[in-house]
């Protein structure tokens, strides 16, 4: 079982706020604190903390930053042997407000030292050898797609933040994790308000377009059906799954929580997903875990500051519900 995270290093800003600011607005924070984040860390991280055999593949500052965002992955059981310390730029960071009460947040990323991983940086055997390899787009495009070519396992793409996606990185993608605005946004439709049938819907349109990936076939594993599957992360509703081999669509809702911070539940569930896909479980199975990891890392502050153990999944596991088929 492993698993490699190709992605963004960031420390992060979080700045309680009674509620998000508007447009043009100003509003007083209550609180500020510096944590551990990028999208890409803090997947793995997840998938660290929830069993073995994780790589992370980045750069950070060589600054102070860079040496606590090192540290904090480490201490998650994630190998950091290929985070590359990198000269004259600073670590990657990120202010997000966090309005008190519902848990709701705003990001806002300055790359700084993640814009530097380039495509020699991913032609390593832990990008080549694990068994599954997950990636976003908050390092540069080029290098996101030599990854994906470069891989033998499962390719597992989060589409964050939202961009166009080459074709040459689709045809490479088995598994794909957008949320619901991710979706809108891949899809060119408006980002409104949908039922989780109809983002199934639009998730299906969307796979019509999508080339087969060119090995999923030749490896097998849990991933079936020659295209590419969709997996749509919807909030506290939980997570739609759309199936590559033309199956029924299914919504899997989360188990009853109640949120504090909202910031990183989305990669949790990737770095759980990845993490349950290694262990060979089908997709749906795999959502489920992954719907319950993401659900429990919403109990605590910050991207980092609940993420569970596989022994507190499984015994949360009890209390998810069955996936609900979607007509």
């Amino acid at each position: 079982m492993s698993v490699t995270v190709v992605g963004s290093l960031n420390e992060d800003v979080l700045i309680t706020v009674d509620r998000l600011p508007g447009r043009g607005e100003t509003v007083i924070g209550s609180a500020s604190a510096t944590a551990a984040g990028g999208k890409g860390a803090n997947q793995a991280a997840a998938a660290g903390r929830l069993g073995p055999g994780v790589h992370m593949v980045g750069r950070v500052g060589d600054d102070p930053a860079g040496a606590r965002m090192q540290a904090a992955l480490a201490e998650c059981r994630v190998n950091v042997s290929r985070v590359h310390r990198t000269a004259g730029v600073p670590t990657g960071t990120a202010t997000i407000p966090v309005e008190s009460g519902s848990g709701e947040n705003l990001i806002v990323v300055v790359p700084g030292a993640n814009a530097a991983l380039v495509p020699g940086d991913v032609d390593v055997p832990a990008v080549q050898r694990a068994d599954v390899l997950l990636l976003q787009l908050e390092v540069p495009m080029e290098t996101v797609t030599a990854a994906a070519g470069l891989a033998g396992g499962t390719v597992v793409l989060n589409p964050a933040p939202p961009a166009p996606l080459p074709a040459e990185l689709l045809a490479r993608v088995d598994v794909l994790v957008p949320n619901e605005h991710e979706l809108a946004a891949l899809a060119g439709v408006p980002d409104t308000e949908r039922s989780p049938a109809e983002v199934a819907a639009l998730a299906r349109d969307l796979m019509k377009d999508l080339p087969a990936p060119h090995h999923s076939q030749a490896r097998g594993g849990p991933l079936q059906g020659g295209r590419t599957a969709v997996v749509v992360t919807v909030g506290a509703r939980g997570a739609v799954v759309v199936p590559a081999d033309g199956g029924p669509a299914l919504l899997q809702p989360p188990p009853p929580v109640t949120p504090v911070d909202t910031t990183g539940a989305g990669d949790c569930f990737c770095g759980a997903l990845c993490q349950a896909l290694s262990r060979g479980q089908a997709l749906p199975e795999a959502v489920r875990y992954a719907a319950t990891a993401a659900a429990l890392s919403t109990t605590g502050a910050g991207a980092r500051g609940a993420l569970p153990a596989n022994r507190d999944v499984q015994a949360a596991l009890e209390k998810t519900p069955a996936a609900e088929p979607l007509t």
